[in-house]
């Protein structure tokens, strides 16, 4: 099978979160399947061409704009052919959507550029067998090519219902599709245009980054307004869990960690540790939990239950590091309680992706209480990295961590803490249960020892995603007969 896989990011070229970790790695693994994939996705600034051969030249005229790119093909180092959309005016910028923590006006534009281009690569350079869309930036496609009457089976996958790419009503032109399409049962969204919604309509199938977020996304509390229209097409909608990259994020081959460790020998992770507390200028103390966060500081990830628990939790005997950027409020509440606190807590306000994996290798505890959570990949890192989760059951998480409890270690299943309401009070008791089980070693070790063997390779998602694929063909041939 030949599967065109269009999205707007994927690592390493591009990436702003989850989405490009799943476009950069599940290709290889469905090619290691037996599938043709090809990715498909801009060509922005800081990428560089020397890797890339000219395909075709691409043009549409959006919005009574004239626009001219190129599409480019190369191999991503894993072996995965790319298509790169080469258009300067519009991909050439300092950000993938934005900058300043404003979008750009011309967003819309922008993504309909790139879903008729891909349009023209299928018509005119190569043909695939179904195309995999990700995301709202990619969700016109399965919409143009109803209106093209075509029978290429479509699947869309949606990453996050937080973004659906809303532009005001008067922008529905710049979309390109026939007016008929600005109805509910279409593109218009309380007096809006939702570009997810031509997805979600107009694909075959669709999909999501885990089984809970799919059975989530039809509740009023998730389903961001369009939890009925996921209702209606409940039978077309499933969930797999994201995968991880097992080649870059393994204890035992990461070149960013001071010493390298396995499930088999554990002994390096206390090197790992107490380099991560000189590096960051903490008290060396092999005792003392050392209690990691690495995530974007926004209110998704639960940051401001993190903030308002850090007294409590270092009042446990518990070291706090936390990486990340975002909401400025949290950047100063979090700095804020570095120079209160200078002997439990240290903010590392920004990325560093060295870092990112330090924290891993070093910490003992992973917090990650997110308020929701589609899919999460710390969580699955901190598993084979023998630190040990505590998470909020939604999304990912709900399927992934294993709340330790009586009946859970007795069937060797356990390998977190796991809390319900989203509450301070509920992260500080979940806190205080994983603080309790690190003071004793035996407990521990298994914990440790159950995530660092558990498998969530990519190479699981992938046998997944080619059952969808052939669930794909077969409603395609039906909405088609």
């Amino acid at each position: 099978m030949k599967v065109l896989f269009c999205a707007a990011e994927a690592a390493p070229l591009a990436k702003i979160g989850g989405l490009a970790d799943v476009a950069g790695a599940l290709p290889s693994a469905l090619r290691r399947r037996g599938v043709d994939v090809r990715i498909m996705l801009p060509l922005y600034r800081g990428i560089g061409r020397d890797w890339l051969e000219p395909v075709q030249r691409t043009r549409s005229v959006i919005d009574g704009r004239d626009i001219e790119g190129a599409i480019w093909i190369g191999t991503f180092p894993n072996g995965t052919p790319a298509y790169l959309l080469d258009a300067a005016p519009l991909y050439d910028r300092a950000g993938l959507y934005g900058e300043g923590g404003a979008d750009y006006p011309d967003n819309l534009a922008r993504f309909v550029f790139f879903c008729q281009s891909a349009l023209a690569l299928m018509n005119d350079s190569w043909q695939p067998d179904l195309v995999h869309c990700h995301d709202w930036h990619t969700a016109l496609i399965p919409a143009y090519l109803r209106v093209l009457r075509s029978r290429l089976p479509t699947m869309f996958t949606v990453h996050n219902m937080a973004h659906q790419g809303i532009f005001p009503a008067e922008q529905f032109p710049v979309t390109a599709l026939p007016t008929q399409a600005f109805t509910p049962e279409g593109v218009e969204f309380y007096g809006k245009v939702n570009v997810m919604k031509a997805g979600l309509v107009g694909s075959h199938l669709i999909s999501t980054v885990s089984e809970t977020y799919a059975r989530e996304i039809q509740t009023e509390e998730f389903g961001v307004g369009l939890e009925g229209l996921l209702r209606a097409r409940t039978v077309d909608l499933f969930g797999v869990l994201n995968g991880v990259d097992y080649s870059q994020w393994d204890p035992s081959v990461d070149p960013f960690i001071p010493a390298q460790y396995s499930v088999e020998d554990l002994s390096w992770k206390l090197r790992c540790k107490t380099a991560l507390q000189q590096e960051l200028g903490l008290p060396t103390n092999a005792y003392a939990p050392l209690v990691g966060t690495v995530a974007r500081l926004v209110p998704q990830k639960g940051v401001d239950l993190i903030v308002s628990a850090l007294d409590a939790i270092v009042g446990m005997g518990a070291q706090v590091i936390i990486l990340g950027a975002g909401d400025p409020a949290y950047e100063a509440a979090l700095r804020e309680a570095a120079l209160r606190l200078p002997q439990q807590v240290r903010a590392f306000i920004g990325f560093n992706e060295g870092l990112a994996h330090r924290i891993e290798a070093g910490a003992d505890i992973f917090l990650m209480p997110s308020r929701f959570e589609p899919s999460g990949l710390n969580q699955l890192y901190s598993l084979r990295y023998g630190t040990v989760p505590v998470v909020r059951r939604t999304g990912g998480l709900a399927d992934s961590i294993i709340d330790v409890t009586p009946e859970t270690l007795h069937l060797g299943l356990a390998n977190g803490f796991v809390f319900d309401t989203y509450s301070t009070e509920a992260l500080v008791a979940t806190a205080g249960r994983a603080i309790a089980a690190y003071r004793d070693p035996a407990l521990w070790r298994w914990l440790q020892q159950v995530g660092m063997r558990a498998d969530f390779s990519w190479d699981r998602a992938a046998e997944k995603y080619v059952g969808l694929y052939a669930a794909t063909v077969e409603r395609a041939s039906k909405w088609n007969a």
